[in-house]
């Protein structure tokens, strides 16, 4: 989740051409629906998907929706309880993992029968927890108010373990709003990146030390960059999809292997965003959940999950 962006960020960002998403190849069209549509008043942020099954969680009463990216059918797996919100979530190993935003609580579920595992009271500070991501040891969490990770040991089975706080220290520069939002992690496990979002910034993480360094973003001619309100993140190899959620675009910033530099090469559009948050990605589409902040009647509006090709 991401403030929203006062007028001279929407002009820097309408001045940047968007590429509005193309139409699908009709084979991967005919394969699955191109909106995914979730129950009315859901109220969705977080996405997450392990082969053709997506979760997407409710933000005010922690329930997890699961279904088919196939044929887009689903039902709620976690039901809405009193005290829970699910955020940024991830799955592995048949367990999910969710962010508890203010509830300053991480949750880990059964991804099968949504049954409880674990769950962790990360802070009795004032706390957004915001994401998360995994790696084969642990589960890292973002904290948009508080300049810390919180990590969640794994154990050889991927099952949670002991919890400890990892301070970030270096160049991050925590500041009103939100700060550290979407995370992502690297293949072998050992650099966290970072996006955040009062900034428009992304930061390259030591997940031992949480030492932080800047990645230099620069458009295709070399002038510097930002992408501001960055929201769920999402690492490909080397390429880093950025939700930049209240701008209704997806940037694509292509990494250099060190991941000191980064290129925004393309920012993307679809006629049908309406405040995305969170991604995913299966079978080379995205798939972008429709949070629809500022909504007049969030509680009976309808919500989808959109999909489109990975630019």
């Amino acid at each position: 989740m991401s403030p929203r962006p006062t007028s001279l960020l929407v002009a820097a960002v309408a001045a940047i051409a968007a590429v509005v998403a193309p139409a699908l190849p009709a084979t991967t069209a005919e394969r699955s629906p191109g909106v995914i549509h979730l129950p009315d008043g859901f109220r969705p942020e977080g996405i997450t998907t392990q082969g053709t099954t997506f979760y997407v969680g409710s933000i005010p009463t922690g329930a997890v929706y699961r279904g088919s990216l196939r044929t887009g059918d689903g039902g709620v797996l976690v039901p809405p309880r009193s005290g829970r919100a699910a955020i940024g979530m991830k799955t592995d190993r048949g367990l999910l993992f969710v962010a508890g935003g203010p509830t300053g609580r991480a949750f880990v579920y059964d991804a099968r029968t949504g049954a409880d595992v674990a769950q962790y009271a990360l802070t009795t500070a004032t706390t957004f927890v915001n994401d998360v991501t995994l790696t084969r040891d642990a589960a890292y969490f973002t904290d948009s108010l508080n300049a810390v990770l919180y990590r969640v040991a794994r154990n050889r089975d991927g099952a949670p373990g002991a919890l400890s706080v990892l301070p970030l220290t270096g160049e991050i520069v925590y500041g009103p709003g939100n700060n550290a939002n979407g995370i992502a992690a690297s293949r072998d496990g050992r650099t966290l990146l970072v996006a955040q979002s009062n900034a428009g910034s992304v930061f390259a993480v030591d997940a031992a030390t949480g030492a932080t360094r800047l990645v230099a973003l620069t458009t295709p001619a070399g002038t510097p960059a930002t992408v501001p309100n960055a929201d769920g993140i999402l690492l490909d190899g080397r390429r880093l999809y950025v939700v930049q959620n209240r701008l209704n675009v997806i940037a694509r910033i292509d990494l250099a292997p060190d991941l000191r530099r980064g290129v925004v090469v393309s920012r993307t559009a679809h006629p049908d965003f309406d405040v995305p948050t969170t991604i995913a990605a299966h079978d080379g589409s995205l798939y972008a959940v429709n949070a629809r902040f500022g909504n007049p009647a969030p509680d009976t509006a309808p919500y989808a999950v959109l999909r489109l090709p990975m630019p």
